[in-house]
């Protein structure tokens, strides 16, 4: 069955996201009257297209348009019918392209020089620290994409760095597509240093904030952004639509090289270095050394609404988020919206992402938004807290120091776990759920922190032994041959499909263990699920190790969250607390420290597909595994074939 490209936003500005307390660093695309005025949406952007011919296996020969990244000059090649090595049944694709003030049309596809993705080692100075590393076009965080719902991209990806690097576009569905998805050595190789990989991002029914980020190693701590997406062209939000939009990118910085810190805890086999602060768009903020001068401002006007994007790409620390005297309206999270509520702060785990309304209507001051951590934990972890100032424009008096909010406890449990149950998705007509109910396939699974025996107590975690970590009492191990390849080229020996529906066995996961499965088994096993089954996994969190709450990713798929508690799950009773009406749909969750989370979804999207904490020391000790949903029996639910090019393994 034919089908057309779907229309693509090419938008241009001057980015510098290291200067993001300007309020010009980036369009904020204030008011989206485009949706409700065709003759506002015509003036305000310009829209690529249809493909004269296209079908689904043809997207890689003829594009009807690029979305460009900000950041970076857009120059459409020269002439009105070019259309190299792109036909597709002897035609060329139509495509529009906004470059600065005006809309060029072109025949043909838009080869578009400095148009990607660029990595290179970078000068950055935080905490009087100077240092190297690796970001995107020149800037942490790097650059935002801007799509509508149903858009296909592409992004050329040019690594000059020093070593291999993947890309996943997080929260991204990629339907029957999981070769650009991006996880290293699940999906892909690494884009070796001097090479480029063109990436195709398809989106389908995702709307709100996502984001992308590196996936290889310890790089995603300095290469990540935003994907912003609108609603479809002629709709728009299901909540007033806001006087402006800004983003609000939680990160961490370390004074070390992130590469040497999670290398040396491998080597070693203890605990990688904790963080030297949090930052707020790149910058740590008034409570840290050599940082008042750079904190981020948003600047604002009284009596307007803002909505606020807040993505978390911290690396090991979930984060209380608030502003100080100010109430904050969830509406959306992770690319679906939420049944709005009224809250004085957010939790938000490494890999969620928040959509949040919040009004200006306080007395102009200037008030702290915060960020500090919750860590219900006994292992080690940044305590500090960042800043940036939400900061009412006018003429007044500001205050020696701004306003503070009072954000809960850094082990302040309940108020994580009170903030969790309240999401619920909207579920109204316009964006209907459809939550599984005659559930094919059941998966119990047990999320622990494990240790790996050392000989004469050798290495540096627990009782001279390495640090490891689990999922079914199995710690993945990644092969040098990424688990997609293998399966599609049916290669023999790097992973088997033999990941259990239990684990070994049960005993009091949540009471004291004692030495209980605190040794894995080691494996690059993988759970195959067959094609249109009604999936549920149960997640259970342990007290093997050091216990704590474990945002749990999924990668191909939105999942309901149907329940979620404290302790052990009971098959009898905790089933009778199921949310089946209206459960958020996410894409990462917080399994609460000794609880249990229970996640439903359809298996509908053939491929291979990563699952994991989003930990980041949690990830590389083996807490991931892999998810194979098999093909359908149609041409449309099987998976795609490989592009024309994919980045080479070095053992393939």
């Amino acid at each position: 069955m034919r089908s057309r490209v779907a229309r693509t936003i090419c938008r241009v500005a001057n980015t510098s996201l290291g200067g993001w307390g300007q309020r010009a660093s980036f369009p904020s695309h204030n008011t989206h009257e485009s949706h409700k005025d065709p003759k506002a949406r015509k003036k305000d952007r310009c829209v690529s297209g249809k493909a004269d011919e296209e079908d689904e296996d043809g997207l890689e020969r003829c594009v009807p348009g690029l979305l460009h990244l900000l950041g970076v000059r857009l120059s459409p090649l020269r002439g009105s019918r070019q259309c190299p090595s792109l036909r597709f049944r002897g035609k060329c694709c139509s495509c529009t392209l906004h470059t600065r003030r005006k809309c060029v049309r072109r025949r043909g596809f838009l080869f578009c020089r400095g148009c990607l993705l660029q990595l290179k080692e970078t000068n950055f100075t935080r905490l009087c620290t100077t240092k190297s590393m690796l970001v995107v076009n020149g800037s942490w965080p790097g650059p935002v994409i801007r799509v509508h719902r149903g858009d296909t991209v592409f992004v050329n990806v040019h690594n000059n760095g020093t070593y291999g690097v993947t890309i996943h576009w997080h929260g991204v569905k990629q339907p029957r597509n999981p070769w650009p998805d991006g996880p290293e050595n699940i999906t892909q190789c690494p884009i070796p240093a001097g090479t480029s990989f063109t990436q195709e991002i398809s989106f389908s029914d995702e709307e709100g904030t996502l984001w992308w980020h590196a996936h290889s190693d310890w790089s995603r701590a300095t290469v990540h952004g935003a994907i912003i997406i609108y609603p479809k062209q002629y709709t728009t939000y299901p909540f007033p639509v806001p006087y402006k939009e800004e983003l609000i990118v939680l990160g961490e910085w370390y004074n070390g090289d992130v590469m040497a810190i999670i290398n040396e805890a491998i080597t070693t086999g203890g605990d990688p270095n904790i963080s030297d602060a949090f930052a707020i768009n790149g910058q740590p903020g008034d409570l840290y050394v050599c940082s008042n001068a750079s904190t981020y401002r948003l600047l604002v006007d009284y009596g307007k609404t803002y909505h606020l994007r807040i993505i978390n790409a911290a690396m090991n620390e979930e984060i209380f988020f608030g502003i100080a005297k100010h109430n904050l309206t969830l509406v959306g999270m992770d690319g679906a919206y939420l049944k709005p509520f009224s809250t004085d702060y957010i939790m938000i785990t490494p890999g969620q992402t928040m959509d949040v309304l919040v009004k200006a209507n306080q007395s102009p001051s200037r008030y702290y938004m915060m960020g500090s951590p919750f860590a219900d934990t006994t292992a080690p972890f940044d305590n500090t807290s960042t800043t940036a100032i939400f900061q009412y424009s006018g003429n007044y008096t500001p205050p020696s120091t701004p306003y503070s909010p009072s954000l809960p406890a850094y082990n302040d449990k309940d108020a994580a776990g009170n903030f969790t149950v309240r999401l619920k998705s909207l579920a109204s007509t316009q964006h209907p759920i459809s939550v599984p109910l005659n559930i094919t396939k059941r998966i119990f699974m047990t999320v622990s922190v494990n240790q790996i025996y050392c000989a004469n107590e050798s290495c540096a975690g627990p009782d001279g032994n390495r640090l490891s970590a689990s999922l079914n009492n199995i710690s993945f191990v990644t092969p040098t041959i990424d688990v997609l390849q293998a399966y599609y080229r049916n290669i023999s020996g790097v992973y088997n499909g033999t990941f259990p529906s239990v684990p070994p066995y049960f005993f009091n996961f949540t009471g004291d263990v004692g030495n209980n499965t605190i040794y894995p088994s080691l494996g690059t096993k993988a759970k195959m699920i067959k094609y249109g089954s009604a999936v549920e996994i149960i997640f259970q969190g342990t007290n093997v190790g050091a216990a704590e709450n474990h945002p749990m990713h999924l990668h191909g798929y939105s999942f309901y969250v149907v329940g979620m508690g404290n302790g052990n799950f009971d098959k009898k009773t905790s089933p009778m607390t199921y949310n089946l009406v209206n459960p958020p749909l996410v894409n990462t969750i917080g399994l609460p420290k000794n609880g249990w989370t229970t996640i439903r979804f359809v298996a509908d999207n053939p491929g291979v597909w990563y699952m994991h904490c989003h930990l980041e020391r949690h990830a590389s000790w083996g807490m991931d595994t892999v998810v194979i949903v098999e093909d359908g029996p149609a041409k449309s639910n099987k998976m795609r074939g490989p592009p024309p090019y994919m980045p080479p393994c070095a053992n393939s």
